[in-house]
């Protein structure tokens, strides 16, 4: 048979001269998909792919609606007839001409599964069976309410009674900054009546001035004398001016007009939105979405069951290399699966199945005897999370290029740099041809990961060539959880280290001050810091056997210095000290091992994964690793083994320190376990090393902060039933751990910061730590910003910066991104290094964003600059001279008045924490204060820098020094205060000003679309 023309396979046309190839293929017109035989054919019109489509074009036929979605708006719709109204409405045109569509991408439709029944108010399927509870509940009402209030807002901005308002709407387009910040702009609003008779009007004010939290919008009304009779045919200019009084961001208001038919006696009214955006354009240009965000739909190839695997070729120094301990399956039961997607199936929230689960398969009580089928079942249900938020990264219709004649092909992964999806060495990705029905998939595994892209390697039998395309699946690697659960289900049970209580604590007392002043630190300064001294004596002198010690250090207090230091005196003071020092991340490990390095590559070894690329590791760190080449790539291994248990130190981080269980070490071999920022690895991950090494002699060390970050946890059902919870945190929660009771027992608490000004240093210090921590920063870092010409008051160096700006999407990406507070970070940027006063370098800068687009969006606006824009998990234990925080969450069109969906994880305590807490000299937060203030924490916060004179730009609509209630719901005082507002508009004006209803369910395409700012942890 010969072989089909690809570009008559892929496009439908060929526009070569004497194709040598088939032009024959098979169509299926149903679903607009050719195949190139008719085997694939036959076996596409028996898929459930081809089966749903025809189901619709059947109920198509029959007249039954199918809903649709209209991209453009973002819009659902019960029927194409709909759409079709919808299109020719202002809204929608306008849109168009805004993202500058030449064409109408016209409707999608929205796919409803057989056992499912769209509910066309709320606009989501639910299962068939649950359909009529359902519309009993109170999200169905609260969205037939959204519904008739949305559609009173469309009839107020409607012509009616013969009168006209032109234009449709006010919008004073784009004041480009800083030549025109200062300026006034008016337009001219014309209301004409075409009745027989004449119409009054009776009034024409702005939304703005009649609402009690009154912001200046910036839009005024020129004052006409009212009421005023409208003749026949009449027309009478009303003139609204805008000006931007010096602020940048978008600008909202509503002009109303009330209107009197003196002949029917009868009031109306019609309003016309105001719209003005104020910045700088270039920079707008540079960041402007380039396509409407759409939702993904995954294709019916991708969510197929893989039923037959032709496998890869893995590494090759992986494949051989030889364990002492198997590392079982553990694989999931069939029941807890089949729970989780029952109740998923039927839009339960995550709280709702966390009861569920908790009632069918998790222990009452935590002891020895349930520790490991308590966490077992939480990692299951993290895994299968973790399994559905790496398949949204799945692929359609992409090539890979062969390299050379070798057997390695390279896919390219946009987002790969950004771990969108993770990716390490010896993780599997399968692949089939695009199009094809047949369900037989390649496994290729990752033989190097790239800036872009990774290297595969498949069997002999995958016949790839050049510009072949392909379905690519992404394969979640097990590893990290099987070495979880094997961790758990050892035999170590002490309870001293599961379950410390007071009779542990006989013979244990704190460091006394001579036992203190014989210690001569490698680290003078911490003989000065008692705290840090109290610390390394408490762990040096501890007996064999002690429950363990927990050295609390909040940011900038040096908890990592002060365990290095226990370190290098258990090591000098004791010559059958050995230790596996762990930590959550390669970063932390890395900067363990860096500062013992002196010690040398005798005594010190920095265990690292096969998986972990050798080419961005510290020089340090590589002196004390070992390398080889493997199959043309440098590669980690490990030493045999007997080699590897002479060193006095192993480095390694939390899932690494599976290793020396499994090459065959013996249990007791490390006399003391060290875990770093314990606070962010969960429990299962710090027991790796803990059940798996540690005898009754072991002494157990952490160092963290329970008020910082925690563990990295994808499913909101097993943070719900527990699994965010770290070994640390449930440690700290015993009395025995209280900070006063325990001091230099059983808990260390380091109070002196030395990184931040004490302006910055305060709020974090009064909310999380008691008001305990000492500022003891070199003033010569700490206060050479406080006389900043820029700062809002001189010697306060915190900013908030108010801006009301716009939260977009684009493309595929759900992640968030907001235009103005790009724009305006940028402009502090460049306000700090054109500064010749300040000795400050673009190094000693740094940009943090809760949302991975915004981050993108940054970098590209900063191009070249030396400035670090991260996430807040990639600054935890990190500083700089200057931190700005860009919020992004703005408009209030997206806003649910949910904490859950509005601030996302902006409204987190810890990483809040974490934020406020890098800079050292100067912090600039920027955002919208109305939103941000829905999170009490954040409206303390703002409360503190308006108190001291440091906020700016939009103004908060509360006073400062009203006493904030920390478990109140700020989000629903605000939707109280808007329905009320709302109801008095409706009796006015008709018109609705509240966006979306509390989302009361929890979904699944909430949940990937929150998990894209999640980060995945460090697999291997």
């Amino acid at each position: 048979m010969a072989q089909v023309c690809d570009e008559i396979y892929a496009h439908g046309v060929c526009q070569r001269e004497n194709c040598p190839f088939s032009h024959d293929v098979y169509s299926c017109d149903t679903c607009r998909t050719v195949f190139k035989t008719a085997q694939g054919y036959d076996t596409h019109l028996t898929s459930p792919l081809h089966r749903r489509k025809v189901l619709r074009a059947e109920k198509r036929a029959a007249g039954i609606n199918v809903p649709v979605n209209c991209t453009v708006c973002s819009l659902d719709l019960a029927t194409a007839e709909l759409y079709e109204h919808h299109a020719r409405g202002k809204r929608h045109v306008k849109k168009l001409q805004q993202l500058k569509l030449e064409t109408d991408p016209g409707p999608e439709e929205i796919d409803v599964p057989r056992d499912q029944t769209r509910c066309d108010v709320c606009a989501i399927n639910m299962m068939t069976k649950n359909f009529s509870q359902h519309l009993q509940g109170r999200r169905h009402a609260a969205a037939i309410q959204f519904n008739s209030l949305r559609g009173t807002l469309d009839d107020s901005e409607r012509d009616k009674n013969g009168v006209d308002v032109t234009p449709d709407d006010i919008d004073f387009g784009f004041v480009n900054e800083p030549a025109n910040i200062n300026a006034a702009w008016s337009k001219k609003v014309a209301v004409q009546n075409t009745n027989v008779t004449g119409i009054r009007i009776v009034n024409a004010r702005l939304s703005s001035q009649l609402t009690s939290r009154a912001d200046a919008s910036g839009f005024a009304l020129k004052r006409t004398v009212l009421p005023i009779t409208i003749q026949r045919n009449q027309q009478i200019a009303f003139t609204v001016t805008f000006r931007p009084e010096g602020n940048n961001g978008r600008y909202e208001d509503r002009i109303e007009f009330i209107f009197e038919d003196s002949r029917l006696n009868k009031r109306f009214a019609i309003t016309r939105p105001m719209v003005a955006m104020v910045g700088v354009k270039e920079d707008f240009e540079l960041l402007k979405a380039t396509r409407p965000y759409v939702r993904p739909k995954r294709s019916e190839q991708l969510e197929e069951p893989i039923a037959k695997v032709t496998p890869g070729v893995p590494p090759p120094a992986i494949a051989e290399f030889k364990w002492a301990v198997r590392l079982l399956p553990y694989v999931a039961p069939k029941s807890l699966k089949k729970v989780l997607d029952e109740s998923e199936s039927t839009n339960l929230s995550p709280s709702k199945i966390a009861a569920r689960i908790r009632a069918a398969f998790i222990p009452n009580q935590l002891s020895a005897d349930t520790y490991a089928r308590h966490f077992a079942y939480m990692l299951w249900i993290e895994e299968e999370r973790a399994k559905r938020d790496l398949s949204q990264y799945d692929m359609n219709d992409v090539t890979m290029d062969p390299q050379g004649s070798g057997p390695f092909y390279s896919l390219v992964i946009a987002g790969l740099a950004e771990k969108r999806p993770s990716l390490i060495v010896t993780d599997r990705i399968f692949v089939k041809d695009y199009g094809s029905t047949v369900n037989h998939w390649f496994e290729g595994h990752v033989h190097e990961v790239r800036m872009d892209s990774v290297v595969l390697r498949f069997s002999p039998k995958f016949n790839g060539v050049r510009n072949q395309r392909y379905h690519v699946r992404f394969d979640l690697n097990r590893l990290v959880y099987r070495r979880m659960h094997q961790g758990l289900n050892t035999a170590f049970t002490e309870a001293r280290v599961l379950f410390p209580a007071e009779n542990h604590l006989q013979n244990l007392s704190a460091p006394s001050a001579a036992t203190m002043e014989q210690l001569k630190c490698t680290d003078r300064k911490i003989e000065q810091n008692q705290p840090q001294l109290e610390a390394v004596a408490a762990i040096v002198t501890r007996p064999e056997g002690s429950v363990p010690f927990v050295v609390f250090g909040p940011p900038g207090t040096g908890k990592t210095v002060t365990i290095v230091e226990a370190i290098r005196q258990l090591i000098q003071t004791k010559p059958t000290t050995r230790i596996l020092a762990c930590a959550p991340s390669n970063s932390a490990a890395d900067l363990i091992a860096e500062r013992l390095s002196d010690l040398g590559k005798l005594k010190v070894f920095r265990l690292n994964a096969h998986s972990r690329g050798v080419n961005n590791v510290p020089r340090p760190i590589l002196a004390l690793s070992q390398t080889t080449k493997d199959g043309g790539f440098d590669r980690f291994v490990v030493p045999p083994t007997e080699d590897l248990m002479k060193f006095r130190v192993i480095v390694c981080t939390c899932l690494s320190a599976s290793l020396p269980h499994g090459v065959g070490f013996p249990r007791g071999h490390f006399s003391h376990i060290f875990t770093d920022e314990a606070g962010q690895a969960t429990e299962p991950e710090v027991m790796i090393s803990v059940k798996t090494m540690a005898d009754p002699k072991t002494n157990v060390v952490l160092s963290g902060d329970s008020k910082q970050l925690g563990p990295i946890v994808r499913s909101p059902i097993a943070r719900d039933i527990g699994l965010s919870q770290s070994y640390l945190d449930r440690l700290m929660a015993n009395p025995i751990y209280d900070e006063a009771e325990g001091r230099g027992i059983t808990i260390s608490k380091l109070i002196k910061n030395w990184r931040s000004h004490p302006a910055i240093l305060k709020f974090p210090n009064d909310e999380f730590y008691r008001g305990d921590l000492v500022a003891c920063g070199d003033p010569t870092v700490t206060e050479c910003l406080a006389r900043w010409d820029h700062l809002v008051k001189k010697n306060f160096p915190v900013i908030f910066h108010g801006i009301k700006g716009k939260d977009e999407r684009e493309a595929s990406s759900p992640s968030f991104f907001n235009i103005p507070e790009a724009s305006e970070v940028k402009k502090y940027i460049d306000k700090l290094l054109e500064d010749r006063k300040l000795p400050l370098k673009p190094e000693q800068i740094g940009v943090i964003s809760p949302y991975h687009a915004q981050v993108q969006k940054i970098r590209k606006l900063l191009k070249k600059k030396e400035i670090k824009v991260g996430s807040v998990e990639e600054y935890q234990g990190q500083e700089k001279r200057v931190i700005i925080i860009s919020t992004v969450r703005s408009s209030m069109e997206n806003v649910k008045f949910d904490l859950r969906h509005t601030l996302g994880f902006v409204a987190n305590p810890r990483r809040f924490n974490v934020a406020v807490t890098r800079a050292q000299a100067l912090l600039i937060i920027i955002g919208d204060p109305t939103v941000l203030s829905l999170d009490p924490l954040w409206r303390s916060f703002i409360n503190y820098v308006s108190i001291n004179g440091g906020c700016t730009g939009k103004r908060i609509d509360w006073g400062p020094h009203e006493e904030v209630d920390r478990n109140g719901r700020y989000d629903v005082l605000r939707r109280t205060e808007a329905l009320t507002a709302l109801d008095e508009l409706i009796a006015r004006t008709k018109e609705e000003i509240l966006e979306q209803t509390e989302d009361l369910g929890g979904h699944e395409a909430d949940t990937l679309e929150g998990n894209v700012e999640q980060p995945w942890r460090e697999d291997e």
